[in-house]
């Protein structure tokens, strides 16, 4: 039986891990109901950027009949660190040039669990263009980010954003996300 479930949640990881990432261009978004959906994320403004990414990708799911995502606190260091490697390493990717996925990023949340799913949107963008409002409405118009936000398999969300880009933008004026989802 232990067999079968270890098989099953490498399966469903498998399944569930649409990693997808995102070079930003779509248009803006504008979600008056998510306090702080416009601002461009700053150190000071940080908390807000995050909960407001939160509110629009739950307005999202709740549009689709499903459940909000939870913000678990494990899951938002791992992503947090990811977008942080992300602009330190000057890369764009879900695995670090170091061969870090995000299966090895996850394995404290993972270990806890006998099944599991997985999965992670990155996106970065300058001005106007990092708020959460683009970001979100640039993943909602991407077929495989869009599976991600939607997906009923996922409950829990860490969000990662920082300042900078994976390019070596001005960090006051560009800001890089990673949104890790899981369930166990």
């Amino acid at each position: 039986m232990d067999d079968l479930r270890r098989s099953r949640a490498a399966l469903t990881s498998l399944a569930a891990t649409v990693v997808a990432s995102l070079a930003i261009g779509a248009p803006g978004a504008h979600a008056a109901g998510c306090p702080g959906a416009e601002i461009q994320p700053s150190p000071a403004s940080m908390p807000t950027a995050r909960s407001a990414t939160l509110c629009l990708l739950n307005e999202q799911r709740a549009a689709a009949g499903l459940a909000p995502l939870a913000s678990q606190q494990q899951i938002e260091g791992a992503a947090t660190r990811h977008s942080q490697a992300m602009v330190d390493g000057r890369f764009f990717d879900h695995v670090s040039p170091a061969g870090e996925d995000l299966q090895q990023r996850l394995a404290g949340y993972l270990f806890t669990a006998s099944g599991w799913a997985i999965g992670e949107n990155i996106a970065w963008g300058e001005g106007s263009k990092s708020t959460p409002a683009y970001i979100v409405d640039a993943w909602m118009h991407s077929s495989a980010h869009r599976t991600n936000i939607l997906s009923p398999g996922f409950r829990e969300i860490g969000i990662g954003i920082v300042n900078g880009s994976p390019k070596g933008s001005a960090p006051p004026s560009s800001a890089t996300y990673t949104t890790d989802f899981g369930d166990h």
